[in-house]
């Protein structure tokens, strides 16, 4: 099976914008590959498309060290398709943003690996050694369970900065790569 029949949905949650642009680097990268890549907030899912992707990709924002109570409420709302086992064996990944340097993002990443892990997925995270600290280096912040990328309280035109949407970019590419790789 070719990439380019296999598809990556990315569902996320996005207040202010700046999760959603996350996600469309991550789209572009994975996009690089050829693959079909569905992005959708969780206020205007399609449950099609995002059981039929053969990877998911979810992502939100740190509020308070946690998801947002919106990303929680999509997550509630997937128990069928967790009890008839939906979505086992799909490729998983996530990916959060916050104002902080920190934020308590890792906290949010363990939410949504819990969450992929009781849906039965197969969790990929982030394998990109941190390249240094500076706004330009790639994985920055030294996540490796998923995607950690952070915005100052700034319009979205500005940041997150740039090598945190490179990384972005970087691990929509190595997912949809990984996914031609283990199916």
């Amino acid at each position: 099976m070719s990439l380019s029949s296999k598809s990556i949905a990315i569902v996320y949650h996005s207040p202010y914008g700046h999760t959603a642009k996350v996600a469309s680097f991550i789209a572009q990268g994975a996009k690089k590959t050829g693959i079909q890549v569905y992005t959708m907030d969780i206020e205007h899912i399609d449950w099609i498309k995002l059981d039929d992707a053969d990877a998911i990709i979810f992502g939100s924002p740190t509020y308070m060290g946690s998801i947002t109570a919106d990303y929680k409420k999509f997550m509630d709302s997937t128990s069928k398709r967790w009890k008839n086992r939906l979505w086992q064996g799909k490729l998983a990944a996530g990916f959060t943003n916050s104002g902080g340097l920190s934020g308590d993002k890792l906290s949010v990443l363990q939410q949504i690996n819990l969450f992929a892990m009781q849906h039965g997925m197969i969790w990929s995270g982030l394998p990109l050694m941190p390249t240094g600290h500076k706004e330009a280096d790639l994985n920055r912040l030294s996540s490796h369970l998923g995607l950690m990328t952070q915005s100052d309280n700034a319009p979205i035109e500005i940041t997150p900065p740039q090598g945190d949407l490179d990384t972005a970019f970087w691990f929509g590419e190595y997912i949809a790569l990984l996914l031609n790789r283990i199916t």
